[in-house]
């Protein structure tokens, strides 16, 4: 155990345990999963790549984990939402970070991506929706309309303010519409690929909505997938691809699964599979949560390399100039740093390619890259 770590005592603002000597919690998640265990108090370190010198905050010691919680790879889970124990509004609380923080996810398939704690200089064409912290108790934005290959939803703008309004949520990892707009959306959806084969989903215990023929390669997806654009209050719009709205069907080849579900309630929830390749910040002092377009996979090792070049977005649909492309240089405001004590002597790019006998087989590539980094012996994010 640490030797700086101490169990959170019991006091009034805390659940207790049986003996009332510690803080205990327990988290229950959309998919019911859970997390359970007590609250303790520790330095928390972000990384050598962070400006963030490490802080005692806060945090819950898992004794019991359930569903994807336990199965998943990750171990654990962050709490960035708002609360006096999310690790943002502690780092706030001590004023070390600006009341602000972005997430960038990888694309389809690519994984990666960047999360800074702090305010930056948004890129002039980032858009944005208003963020009311008293409409709930979630990140929620102001979804007016969605637009299927530019045709509006048949639907009211009331349908996406129903429950807990429209919420944006990263830690969920698809999207939920409520009954009538997700069968508007899925009835438009399938117009537009009429083209497609309607096959059965990887799993028999859902009923996914399916696809065939569409190729592998996903930067060709928006040939036979239609855009998708969500309309805020404000009048600006976010423009999605195709991996903003699809996940690869397992089983088949060149298949893909529509990534939006009906939610059980009147809750619009829009999980990460929305936000892939979106630089996505949490401007929490302003009220306001924008995206930009971009390529999240290159993003960090551009937040680490000076002089890097913007990457473009991995896929792009969108002919609408309020997102456009992203500009050349990084944006002000975002760390460029390089690694503390290194010199940076240049970049060395090769290229792989694979041989697979069995269709099924897929290379391991985070145990390769973090192989090839032991070799090399650099850090597992330098590759």
């Amino acid at each position: 155990m640490s030797n700086t770590y101490q169990a959170l005592k019991c006091n009034p603002d805390c659940n207790c345990d049986n003996d009332r000597k510690e803080c205990i919690y327990e988290r229950r998640y959309a998919e019911m999963s859970t997390s359970s265990g007590v609250l303790g108090v520790d330095v928390i370190s972000f990384g050598n790549e962070s400006e963030l010198v490490p802080q005692r905050a806060v945090f819950g010691c898992e004794n019991l984990e359930t569903g994807d919680l336990y199965t998943q790879r990750a171990d654990g889970i962050m709490g960035l939402g708002r609360g006096r124990l999310s690790v943002v509004d502690q780092l706030v609380e001590k004023g070390v970070i600006s009341d602000s923080f972005s997430l960038c996810y990888g694309g389809m398939d690519v994984g990666g991506g960047a999360m800074v704690l702090g305010g930056i200089t948004p890129p002039p064409d980032m858009v944005f929706s208003h963020s009311d912290p008293f409409r709930s108790p979630y990140y929620n934005i102001e979804l007016k309309e969605l637009r299927v290959a530019g045709k509006p939803l048949k639907v009211s703008p009331r349908i996406f303010d129903g429950g807990h309004g429209t919420v944006l949520d990263s830690g969920t990892t698809y999207a939920y519409l409520p009954g009538h707009a997700f069968a508007a959306f899925k009835d438009a959806l399938i117009k537009e690929t009429h083209v497609l084969k309607r096959i059965r989903g990887p799993d028999p215990n859902y009923d996914d909505i399916c696809f065939s023929g569409a190729g592998r390669d996903v930067s060709e997806l928006s040939k036979t997938f239609p855009q998708v654009d969500m309309v805020f209050g404000n009048g600006q719009k976010l423009t999605l691809s195709p991996e903003n709205y699809l996940f690869r069907h397992m089983k088949v080849s060149g298949a893909y699964c529509l990534g939006i579900f009906q939610n059980s309630d009147s809750t619009t929830l829009l999980g990460g599979i929305v936000v892939r390749n979106t630089l996505v910040t949490y401007d929490r002092g302003n009220d306001k949560v924008g995206f930009w377009k971009t390529n999240c996979s290159e993003l960090w090792r551009r937040l680490q390399l000076p002089s890097v070049p913007a990457p473009p977005p991995s896929i792009s649909s969108s002919n609408d100039s309020s997102i456009g492309m992203p500009p050349r240089l990084a944006p002000d405001g975002l760390p460029l740093n390089v690694l503390p004590g290194a010199f940076q002597i240049g970049v060395i790019t090769f290229d792989m390619s694979f041989s697979l006998n069995n269709s099924h087989m897929k290379p391991n590539f985070t145990e390769l890259s973090e192989f090839i980094a032991h070799e090399l012996q650099v850090d597992d994010i330098e590759v």
